[in-house]
């Protein structure tokens, strides 16, 4: 019995301390073997062109000189989109729900980023800190605004996909406690909404996944 309506995202399975819902974050791995077969299925072509339009994509965002680091924002957007559709499967710890999951991803990307383009292109990185344009007397303020923007940034992106996932699945929770309460009608009422809102949610776990890893090829782009 649930005491605390958030109690549905806690790590509920463990061994010996040890929580063994994380392990869920690895399951899309299986997902990989079927890439590599003779005859490819309708699964690998799919992947495969979904794939390549996200390199097209992040090609254009990064410029030539960083094509090769699409790897990264594609195996990232793969990473949160597995997680985000096991997390719609009943019995399955949804791990993108959890801000120390997404911190975990984006916050490294954040700080690599950071480290790269000051030891590297610090007049480059000077600049952004004052948009063109600016009058003399507002430089100071626009120096502490675009600082402080940049900062939070990769704390904006773990907090969007957090609550994103997290309030399809309070709404899916608060609609499924009131199916004791109903008659026949309104039962068929709630389980269409609810097969709706799955929907919905399954289109929500695309979207995040996109934006997340769109969002880090953008930050990555004006480091050079």
């Amino acid at each position: 019995m649930m005491t605390n309506l958030f109690s549905i995202f806690e790590p509920s399975s463990s061994l010996l301390n040890m929580s063994l819902n994380w392990l869920s974050t690895f399951i899309g791995l299986m997902f990989i073997p079927y890439l590599f077969w003779i005859s490819p299925s309708r699964w690998s072509i799919l992947w495969n062109k979904i794939n390549l339009s996200l390199y097209n994509e992040f090609k254009t965002i990064l410029g030539p000189s960083q094509k090769k680091s699409t790897l990264i924002f594609i195996s990232l957007f793969s990473l949160i989109l597995f997680n985000n559709f096991l997390g719609l499967l009943p019995y399955i710890f949804t791990s993108t729900s959890h801000l120390v999951m997404n911190l975990t991803l984006s916050l490294p990307l954040w700080i690599t980023f950071m480290i790269f383009g000051w030891m590297n292109y610090s007049l480059h990185m000077f600049a952004h800190l004052v948009p063109q344009g600016t009058p003399p007397i507002l430089m100071p303020f626009m120096v502490l605004i675009e600082t402080i923007s940049n900062i939070i940034r990769p704390g904006t992106l773990a907090i969007r996909l957090t609550a994103n996932m997290m309030a399809g699945h309070l709404l899916l929770t608060l609609l499924s406690n009131t199916n004791n309460f109903l008659n026949s009608y309104l039962l068929l009422i709630l389980i269409f909404s609810q097969i709706l809102l799955l929907l919905l949610e399954s289109a929500v776990a695309i979207i995040q996944s996109y934006v997340f890893a769109v969002l880090s090829t953008l930050f990555a782009s004006e480091i050079n």
